[in-house]
């Protein structure tokens, strides 16, 4: 197509020293060629548009969880399938789809976006080919994201009950999630007998949140309710208050809700504290270790790696990036440390920051309110700046939540859930508040950010309010760059002038370090053998965090291999994005349409980032 628009211009230009007919004949011959092929593009570009829609509803309705969280109602009493035959299903599905793909689109006659689509779609085919190669590595249950604790947060937070159908869908999805509890229950234990089990405090973590979920009515005669059925009651009461039932069926409802209970969820939840509590004893290391311990590791590890990142870096290459990323933020706390006028080493300046009381909240409600109220406050003044740095807005609200108690850890990371597409459910950026002596103010300012505006509430909301591109693309995840982005967003705070106060701006140096260091303990424990105590160790002589938060992210790193890597590798990838747009464009370099480029096609791998990247460059060079 380009060859025969440029041929075409060619001839026009020398046309024009022929008499004023003819210059006119062969620009119109020009245009007509050029109007055809921009016709051929636009017609095989929404022809696969179509198709991605098509395929990617098929995908969706293999994922009842998914939808729901979506906010959609399609099979709302069923969840996933989750055995290994039903993972083989799947991928063969979309070999099946890669095979259609390939045969029947002509990939020269898309335009750029549809390009990128089509790379986005081999790309997660290749790297599910790869996941699948690697089934029994994971941890089944673990204490960071197990369903043992999800399936709860997913039927309070998501699952809406609007209408008396929809509690009885409730009902049949709690008897869903014991079943799917027993399946993956047998996987653990597979994978146990292979050698293949999560260290101890994971152990002790399942536990003690499967035991927090059927603690209270209606599994034990008490006065407090257990999470599901203070939230059924609820959900039944309202409906009732609502006049969409009467009292009769909300009572026949949670006589409903309280048979699934006790019955098949309980003996499900009871199975699976009594294996662990038993397999604990086969347990060989009491403490942390890495995947590169067990059977198949070390080429699980690397799969993890070029997953987490989307890059080839080796691991020895990721040490070498974090150690060298460590010295150079030192280098810039140390220049804070002195601009604060503070006399002694680094070290009792990370005491003074980590320990001093005026750096903390009451540890009470008062000052778990204080912690949302002034994480608000500074989100509220940052988004009227946005309009600056932006041509791209998100539409969804953001809200900052306290994590639900059952699922709630001292010193545990804060995270971001986000909101529906139709602005139904808001944004959440949750916080773990149960020990307030794990949450300091200054730190706070820059976690914000990154959690909230222009952090992933920003990149993920405008990413599903897209238009314009396939559906499969506004939900797409790839870590390196949505974590990459909220990192950047740290920084882009300082860039939009906050951080006013030192100490703020060195806790975002101090989170900063926090994710350099993770390129370092990271691969340490994985790749080259650390222990628990010595990651832990280098955390505490790098990072002024107190040790219950240091321990807590260590033990977050054994059991999601590779993951803590992709927020450093990121994050170095758009700014040198940003600096090669800089340098190529000049004074015509936007920071505004280089953000909007950034996520204005949703995630996608580094690589093809740095490729819609440099069209952008090129389309500022020729306007």
């Amino acid at each position: 197509m380009y060859k025969s628009i440029i041929a075409m211009s060619v001839v026009a230009v020398l046309a024009g020293c022929q008499a004023n007919k003819a210059g006119t004949q062969v620009n119109s011959a020009t245009t007509t060629v050029q109007t055809e092929s921009q016709s051929a593009v636009e017609k095989e570009t929404q022809r696969l548009n179509a198709w991605f829609a098509e395929k990617y509803e098929q995908e969706l309705q293999m994922s009842p969880i998914t939808m729901t969280i979506y906010g959609r109602k399609d099979k709302y009493d069923q969840i996933d399938e989750v055995s290994e035959q039903a993972e083989r299903r799947k991928l063969a599905w979309l070999a099946g789809t890669v095979a259609e793909l390939r045969s029947q689109f002509d990939y020269t006659k898309l335009d750029a976006e549809a390009k990128i689509s089509y790379d986005l779609w081999l790309y997660d085919y290749e790297k599910q080919k790869q996941q699948a190669k690697f089934f029994e590595n994971t941890y089944v249950f673990n204490h960071m994201f197990g369903i043992q604790s999800f399936f709860a947060q997913f039927m309070i937070n998501y699952h809406k009950v609007d209408t008396l159908a929809d509690m009885q869908a409730y009902n049949t999805r709690l008897v869903r999630g014991a079943e799917t509890i027993v399946e993956l229950l047998g996987q653990a234990q597979s994978r146990a007998e292979k050698g293949i089990r999560p260290p101890k405090f994971s152990y002790e973590g399942v536990i003690a949140q499967s035991k927090n979920i059927i603690d209270g009515a209606p599994f034990i005669d008490s006065e407090k309710d257990a999470p599901l059925w203070a939230d059924a009651k609820a959900k039944v009461q309202k409906l009732i208050d609502d006049k969409k039932i009467s009292q009769a069926e909300g009572d026949a409802l949670l006589a409903q809700t309280k048979a699934a209970l006790r019955g098949a969820f309980k003996s499900s939840y009871t199975s699976l504290i009594d294996w662990f509590e038993q397999d604990m004893a086969n347990l060989k290391q009491q403490d942390g270790y890495g995947v590169g311990d067990l059977p198949n590791g070390k080429a699980f590890y690397n799969y993890r790696l070029a997953d987490q990142t989307s890059t080839n870096l080796t691991a020895d290459e990721i040490h070498k990036i974090g150690l060298d990323e460590v010295a150079r933020i030192k280098a810039e706390m140390e220049k804070i440390i002195e601009q604060v006028g503070f006399e002694g080493s680094m070290q009792e300046f990370f005491e003074f920051f980590r320990s001093d009381p005026q750096f903390f909240y009451e540890n009470n409600d008062e000052g778990r309110q204080g912690y949302i109220d002034d994480s608000v406050a500074y989100l509220d003044e940052l988004n009227k700046k946005l309009p600056d740095y932006f041509g791209i807005l998100p539409k969804s609200k953001l809200v900052v939540k306290r994590v639900e108690s059952f699922r709630e850890r001292p010193g545990a990371a804060q995270h971001y859930m986000p909101g529906t597409k139709d602005g139904s459910r808001p944004g959440v950026y949750y916080a773990h508040l149960i020990d307030m002596t794990s949450m300091p103010k200054n730190t706070m300012e820059s976690i914000a950010y990154h959690e909230g505006n222009p952090g992933h509430h920003m990149q993920l909301s405008i990413a599903q309010e897209l238009e314009g591109i396939p559906e499969f693309r506004t939900k797409a995840h790839f870590t390196a760059y949505s974590e990459g982005w909220g990192l950047y967003s740290e920084l882009l705070a300082k860039e939009m002038g906050f951080y006013k106060d030192p100490y703020s701006d060195f806790g975002r140096l101090s989170n900063e370090m926090w994710r350099a260091v993770r390129l370092v303990v990271d691969t340490g424990i994985h790749a080259e053998g650390w222990s628990e105590e010595k990651s832990v160790s280098y955390f505490m002589s790098n990072v002024p965090i107190n040790e219950t938060a240091a321990r807590s992210e260590i033990r977050r790193y054994m059991i999601m291999p590779g993951q803590a890597t992709s927020y450093k590798i990121g994050m170095i990838k758009i700014l040198e994005l940003r600096e090669h747009a800089k340098r190529q464009l000049g004074n015509k370099f936007d920071i505004r349409g280089f953000h909007d480029t950034v996520l204005g096609g949703g995630a996608m791998p580094l690589s093809i980032l740095e490729r819609r990247v440099n069209t952008w460059i090129d389309e500022q060079k020729s306007s």
